[in-house]
């Protein structure tokens, strides 16, 4: 999914299902545009799979905005023969405001899987960036036996490639890497950075989405762009064994730069449990995210922030408010809120600040999976809301956080959801 800003607004090219075809394989790019990154407007087929080399999928692509303002378009295709290759497509007229119609690159594909690498291991190129040689460098997901790797093409033109001699990053054990995302963040500023911004207080975030267990992962690092290796800050943080971008049902993420804010934008996709018979009688298959903004987190510098777009702000009609709630040990608070189907909820805590001082209890173990859920007790928690629950709380799922304190005295807070029931 590519998601470039263009001057009439926010413009979005996603997966969907073509209705003639009855497999998953034959997906068309749908199109739709926006003002708000809110209120979407659904446009006709951006493109099909109507070649040889795109005949069995068009898939995962990404924009890039050329200085003379040019758009160019890589996505990975599934050949008649399922080999995974990489395609150029541009609007066949800038001028159209809604980019109606794209033109395939008649020169595709413009890349194919390189010796060593499997022939369905070759997917989903990157937003390009510029290297300090003056060229466009785009990354790709691929696996060598069970390592996960980022591959790495310099051009000039986008349709004749070079492959850098070493691969961007490798982690072992972390099988195909899908949908690698690649992007700096600056430590010092608030604001979003464009994808070829290096040097001084800046790191840079490589993501990936781990096929074999459907989650995405992010690590922070340093990027060296002469040798183009990238180094993670935290080697028990690696890409695919530590941090995750969603703890939640969130996967094949994309960062795109909005020059217009000086923000980076998040997208999310979220997959449903709905047969794929069910997905093509209805016409359309899962749901995309909430935008969110990306920020390097200054407080910890250990990890990036993120918070769902001021813009979903438009989308509140009334609002109801309740100060100083005291939550007693064990105690329930309703909240009489109307019907809570659709709510954007935003809570402030206040923790007993010398209590919390003066506690003894050490519970390093803690795990928002493993330490028994909301029913958990401890010093300090759990506390939170519960959402999506009928009126005896025999349905519920607990939001909620936990403090838990180590041996050394210092809490850590887990924010966690307890779906048992």
């Amino acid at each position: 999914m590519v998601s470039p800003l263009y001057h009439m607004g926010w413009y979005h090219l996603f997966y969907q299902y073509n209705p003639d075809a009855a497999v998953w394989g034959n997906i068309t790019w749908g199109h739709a545009i926006s003002k708000d990154l809110i209120n979407w407007f659904h446009l006709p087929f951006a493109m099909v799979p109507d070649q040889w080399y795109d005949i069995n999928g068009v898939w995962t692509g990404s924009a890039t905005f050329l200085p003379d303002g040019r758009i160019i378009m890589l996505y990975t295709g599934s050949t008649n023969d399922e080999v995974q290759v990489q395609n150029l497509a541009y609007p066949a007229n800038l001028s159209d405001p809604l980019l109606l119609e794209w033109v395939k690159y008649p020169g595709n594909p413009v890349l194919v899987p390189p010796p060593g690498i499997g022939t369905k291991d070759f997917r989903d190129p990157t937003t390009a960036w510029l290297g300090p040689n003056g060229k466009w460098r785009v990354a790709l997901g691929s696996k060598v036996n069970k390592t996960g790797i980022t591959l790495v093409y310099e051009t000039t033109d986008f349709t004749s490639y070079e492959l850098l001699e070493d691969v961007m990053h490798a982690v072992p054990g972390t099988g195909m890497w899908e949908c690698v995302d690649f992007y700096p963040v600056s430590t010092t500023e608030s604001n979003g950075l464009d994808t070829s911004v290096t040097g001084p207080g800046i790191k840079h975030v490589l993501k990936s989405s781990l096929d074999d267990d459907k989650h995405d992962y992010y690590a922070l690092g340093t990027y060296d762009p002469v040798s183009s290796k990238w180094t993670p800050d935290d080697p028990e943080l690696d890409v695919g064994i530590g941090l995750r971008l969603d703890y939640g049902k969130y996967y094949a993420s994309k960062t795109f730069y909005d020059q217009n804010m000086q923000r980076r934008l998040l997208w999310g996709w979220i997959g449903e449990t709905d047969s794929e018979a069910a997905d093509i009688l209805k016409g359309w298959a899962s749901v995309q995210t909430i935008p969110r903004e990306v920020v390097f987190d200054k407080k910890t510098g250990t990890n990036i922030l993120q918070w769902p777009i001021k813009e979903v702000e438009k989308l509140r009609s009334k609002s109801t408010v309740y100060k100083k709630v005291v939550l007693e040990p064990g105690s329930l608070v309703p909240l009489d809120v109307g019907l809570a189907t659709q709510l954007d909820i935003l809570a402030t805590f206040e923790i007993d600040k010398e209590a919390l001082k003066t506690s003894v209890e050490a519970d390093v173990g803690y795990n928002c999976t493993t330490s028994g859920g909301a029913s958990s007790r401890g010093a300090f928690g759990p506390f939170g809301l519960v959402v999506l629950a009928d009126e005896s709380l025999t349905e519920q799922t607990p939001v909620y956080f936990y403090i838990a304190k180590g041996t050394d005295g210092v809490a850590q807070t887990h924010f966690c959801a307890d779906q048992s029931k």
